[in-house]
């Protein structure tokens, strides 16, 4: 017997999916798109910060940590739509004209779901805008991450084990006030074929870069990681209240 395509469309599962609660089931048709952008040649940021707030995107702006001429801008969105129209507009107005684009710094996620969030909606949406927004959290690393396909030949309980040892570290120091993340999926959205896009965000530097280093240690990174970066770091100077 063959499938109608309505049919095979009913089949086919692409909403994110949360922990049940109370017994039912949550899920989710809702994502956040967030992109970085990098750019060079910069002498004083008032102009870009005056573009930002007339474009009323969920934005935020930071100096680059190692390029004195350096900034980036993390743009949140729920429509992808808004990335090639608000977001292209904004880009293409004369505070952003005049700079240098940096596209080795250009990544492109979205947010998605584990299966294990208590509130799938505040996982998807609210926790990663609050954290990018988040005046009290100045510091950013932003970088790109690909898997080599040895992981993916696991099995599930394997896969399991080796994101949960990476987890509980990431876990640990969101607990304790000092790094918070905001994780996102990249597949066939990053020129490179990155397969993700991490921001470590926090109130000082030097714990974000700790987490990286301890992140070394874990099997996912010692034998599962093809390539990391590149890491842009920067201090925020504005972010959309």
């Amino acid at each position: 017997m063959q499938h109608t395509h309505e049919e095979k469309k009913e089949q086919l599962d692409i909403l994110e999916h949360g922990a049940p609660v109370d017994g039912q089931p949550q899920t989710s048709d809702k994502r956040l798109y967030v992109q970085f952008q990098a750019f060079t040649g910069v002498t004083g940021t008032d102009e870009v910060v005056a573009a930002l707030e007339q474009s009323g995107l969920d934005a935020a702006l930071y100096v680059d940590a190692n390029d004195p001429y350096g900034i980036g801008v993390v743009f949140m969105t729920e429509s992808a739509d808004v990335l090639v129209g608000k977001v292209r507009d904004v880009l293409n107005t004369e505070a952003f004209d005049v700079l240098d684009h940096r596209p080795e710094f250009t990544m492109l996620g979205r947010t998605y779901a584990t299966g294990y969030e208590p509130d799938l909606e505040h996982a998807l949406i609210e926790r990663p805008k609050n954290n990018v927004l988040n005046p009290d959290l100045s510091w950013g690393i932003w970088y790109p991450l690909r898997r080599n396909g040895a992981f993916a030949g696991l099995d599930h309980k394997e896969q399991r084990g080796i994101l949960m040892e990476h987890a509980s570290i990431g876990r640990a120091y969101g607990r304790a006030g000092f790094a918070h993340d905001v994780r996102l999926a990249c597949y066939g959205l990053d020129a490179n074929d990155n397969d993700f896009v991490i921001g470590l965000i926090g109130a000082e530097l030097y714990p974000l870069s700790r987490v990286v280093q301890d992140m070394r240690k874990t099997q996912q990174t010692a034998l599962y990681v093809d390539s990391l970066g590149p890491f842009f770091v920067g201090k925020k100077v504005w972010q959309k209240k």
